[in-house]
């Protein structure tokens, strides 16, 4: 398949560097629909208004589903964010391995 060393560096370093800007387009991606995702925050702010209800009127079911509502939207937006953060760092980990191969690389003089 590879006839040199020096090939299959260059194609394992081209591979490398490919998985690393798909990664970073995708945690882009995913950090950029979380900060755009206005959504969520309406919903808990609609949730917490519920809940301020709920506990004028002494009505602690409504509390207390309410309470757990915000709670589950709190991590899922940090999971999301998390998963982004982690997809960055492992981009740059591809990236930094694909250049790690191209220094280790003698070309060959024509």
């Amino acid at each position: 398949m590879f006839e040199t060393t020096y090939e299959f560096l260059i194609t394992m370093a081209t591979v490398l560097f490919l998985i690393g800007l798909i990664s970073m387009g995708l945690s882009i991606f995913i950090l950029a629909k979380q900060a755009m995702g206005k959504n969520l925050q309406t919903i808990a702010e609609q949730t917490t208004k519920l809940a301020e209800k709920g506990i004028t009127e002494n009505i602690s079911g409504l509390v207390g589903n309410a309470s757990s509502l915000i709670n589950a939207l709190d991590n899922l937006s940090r999971s999301s964010t998390g998963v982004g953060v982690f997809l960055v760092f492992l981009s740059l980990v591809l990236i930094g391995a694909a250049y790690f191969l191209i220094q280790q690389i003698n070309f060959p003089l024509p």
